[in-house]
């Protein structure tokens, strides 16, 4: 498939490594030009190219990207055909995002998105922290595999989500419709605590509306702490950042 992937951070690298090396024709771009991409992430066969050209003619377009700067995406899609698959990857922090209208958590923030940007949306990847996309793959059947909950009103955008999800390294969990993704936003128990498929399922029926951004938010401000402000983040902190998010939100 022809996968247009918009942002370079750590997830949108680690999805261009992997689904490149999966044969994939992908393209990748970032808000600074494609002089800026990392040439590493170019070694299986993936393209640079401008924010402007990434999502034409591509058959999946993955979003990779802070919420805040969602609405001034649209135009990047005129260029995508109508049956393009839109995959988002990102999460709402107030924090972070407070400058775009606040969400209300009961409504899935990628209903919002979806609304920014004219089109179908599908939910995935949101739920897994960088550091265990990158560090954590695992062949099919191999026992303790992690899940990646995936939230779609379209059979076919969840099956295409769901390939994907499975050629990255990791099982996929179907998690119902777009309205359901909430369940895996952060603070739920869903949210990067690193579940296997069969963990997932009580995980993803324990969220609740109410509690979820308390708990969010109260890891949020432990991490600060940590990280003196998001300014020093250690070689274990994808771990610590699991073991943390588990103790709180399961």
């Amino acid at each position: 498939m022809k996968v247009g992937i918009l942002g370079a951070g750590s997830i949108g690298a680690t999805l261009t490594r992997r689904l490149s090396t999966a044969g994939h024709e992908v393209r990748v771009a970032n808000s600074r030009g494609p002089e800026s991409i990392d040439p590493s992430l170019l070694t299986s066969g993936a393209v640079a190219v401008s924010a402007a050209d990434v999502a034409i003619d591509a058959d999946v377009f993955i979003t990779s990207i802070p919420l805040s700067r969602t609405p001034g995406i649209r135009p990047l899609l005129e260029g995508a055909a109508k049956s393009a698959i839109v995959i988002d990857t990102s999460n709402y922090y107030p924090e972070r995002d407070g400058r775009i209208a606040v969400l209300d958590y009961g409504r899935a923030e990628s209903l919002w998105i979806s609304e920014q940007l004219g089109r179908p949306v599908t939910k995935a990847w949101n739920a897994i922290t960088s550091e265990s996309l990158a560090d954590k793959p695992m062949k099919p059947g191999t026992s303790g595999r992690i899940s990646i909950p995936v939230a779609s009103d379209d059979d076919t955008s969840r099956a295409v989500a769901m390939q994907l999800i499975d050629e990255t390294g990791f099982d996929a969990y179907d998690a119902g419709p777009l309205a359901e993704s909430w369940r895996f936003q952060p603070g739920s128990p869903a949210y990067c605590t690193d579940l296997t498929s069969a963990e997932m399922s009580d995980a993803l029926a324990s969220a609740q509306k109410n509690r979820s951004p308390l708990r969010r938010d109260l890891v949020w401000k432990v991490i600060a702490e940590r990280t003196d402000g998001f300014k020093s983040v250690d070689p274990d902190f994808g771990d610590y950042l699991v073991r943390l998010n588990r103790a709180i939100y399961l």
